[in-house]
């Protein structure tokens, strides 16, 4: 019986974790299956029990440095349950989703300028030594200056409301432990029109990009698929608070306005022996069916509308890209991505005027709970916690399926088509080719120690076999 052939992208560059891809070919040199492999132990849902309840949502933002913001509010939520606190104080409600808005922008920013651009500006295949942040910089560099300073806006934004850029504290179980002062509000307020005018530049590029390569764009790791997120109950796009909302690949109804506490009677998560990540599916439509994508391109494509004149302007236009039918282009995810970066912009804009900011109402205490689910829209999409308190007030039981785990399904698919196009019926390896794989994957913006909360390293080897195991060819990158 002849071996299959396989060659390894270990790890992925330029996305937020760490993992690996493996192409397995037939006797022909065909692309047989194509899997995306999150290898690290998968270890915070076991060491957060035990823990005392008020002290998860400084823990579990440990996960991650890029959107540690998203953790510490999913469990600020679900701990809110668990002190019996369902509505919180206005001042708390505000000054958590003002630090959500910085969170977004910030990481959305992070991804496009940093890691995505190279790819866009310089082309899928070009030079390596060229296509890294260095090479915008260098070839773009009131580009790259731009993209810098909107993401230091965001993690100033974050600084204010959290109390440090990365893993602040202010989020605590029934609301929040300080306010925003006038004077911090003034800081912010001094940059804000720029800001905007600056977003507003990313969203063309994102478009102008879309729309001039839509060839490209179509065929590039496009596939239909259904898309879940929260809304706001009339149907607009809600970061931070809402519904939730499941549409098919036809944009059809698979369910709506449900109480994202209810989330385990409507999602499953389902286990592979070759990935630490699970794969979520929708229950009544089962495992090989009910897959989903969530993310920037899903809430624009569940989302009736934006609740900002901007970003709503640019929404239409971006629906309109597919004749208001659901877009399922991977390449897209850019683009929504950069018309939530506006959205943002114009929320922090619309509450640093809100003089809520300012209030002393910061706490609220109910009846004790023993359970608490809390849910938001992350940069990559739709995250849930859920936990289960003691009588000791310890945590006993926990339950995190992240954004990116959401999108596991999709990212594999997508490997898998890009490795067909572009790897099939090769007999040697180039970078470029390896590229447009990890371009794949990159798309939707993973952060895979998010979806494994564990550590890895970052060597490159890369080996290609024939069918009877031996090795052709190996490339090393440092």
């Amino acid at each position: 019986m002849a071996k299959t052939r396989v060659i390894e992208i270990d790890p992925l560059t330029r996305v937020e974790g760490h993992g690996k891809v493996t192409i397995h070919l037939d006797d022909h040199n065909n692309v047989d299956e194509a899997r995306l492999h999150i290898v690290e132990f998968r270890g915070f849902e076991r060491f957060i029990l035990g823990r005392l309840y008020w002290e998860v949502p400084v823990i579990v933002q440990r996960l991650c440095g890029i959107c540690p913001v998203s953790h510490h509010l999913a469990a600020s939520k679900a701990m809110d349950s668990i002190v019996g606190v369902d509505r919180l104080t206005p001042t708390a409600e505000k000054l958590r989703r003002l630090m959500h808005y910085g969170q977004i922008l910030q990481s959305n920013v992070l991804h496009f300028f940093h890691l995505s651009s190279p790819d866009l500006l310089f082309g899928f295949e070009s030079d390596v030594a060229k296509r890294n942040i260095f090479g915008v910089i260098e070839a773009h560099p009131e580009l790259a200056v731009k993209g810098i300073k909107l993401r230091k806006f965001g993690q100033e934004v974050i600084k204010l409301t959290a109390g440090k850029k990365i893993h602040g504290t202010s989020a605590v179980p029934g609301g929040v432990n300080k306010n925003l002062s006038t004077a911090e509000r003034d800081y912010l307020l001094q940059d804000i029109a720029q800001m905007r005018g600056w977003a507003q530049e990313a969203v063309d590029i994102a478009r102008g990009y879309t729309l001039e390569h839509m060839e490209t764009v179509r065929g590039f790791a496009a596939f239909n698929s259904s898309h879940m997120s929260l809304v706001r109950e009339d149907g607009a796009m809600d970061l931070y608070h809402g519904v939730l909302r499941a549409i098919d690949a036809s944009g059809n109804v698979i369910f709506d306005q449900v109480d994202y506490r209810e989330f385990n009677d409507y999602l499953m998560e389902e286990v592979r022996s070759w990935s630490y990540m699970k794969f979520p599916f929708i229950k009544r439509r089962g495992n090989l069916d009910g897959w989903y994508r969530v993310g920037p391109l899903s809430r624009m494509n569940t989302a009736g509308f934006i609740d900002t004149p901007l970003a709503d302007e640019a929404h239409v236009e971006f629906r309109a890209s597919t004749n208001n039918q659901p877009n399922h282009m991977s390449l897209a995810y850019h683009w929504a991505r950069m018309i939530e970066v506006l959205h943002c912009v114009e929320k922090i804009d619309e509450l640093l005027n809100d003089p809520d900011l300012q209030g002393d109402e910061l706490l609220l205490k109910g009846e004790r709970r023993e359970e608490g689910i809390g849910v938001i829209e992350a940069p990559r999409g739709t995250l849930f916690h859920h936990y289960r308190v003691d009588e000791n007030d310890q945590v006993s039981f926990c339950n995190l399926i992240v954004s990116t785990t959401n999108n596991n399904e999709a990212m594999n698919r997508a490997v898998t088509q890009v490795a067909k196009a572009h790897l099939s019926n090769r007999k040697s390896i180039t970078e470029g080719m390896l590229n447009q794989v990890e371009v794949a994957v990159r798309a939707y913006d993973p952060c895979l120690s998010c979806a494994t909360h564990a550590l890895g390293q970052m060597p490159l080897d890369v080996e290609l076999y024939d069918a009877q195991g031996e090795l052709l060819e190996r490339k090393l990158r440092s």
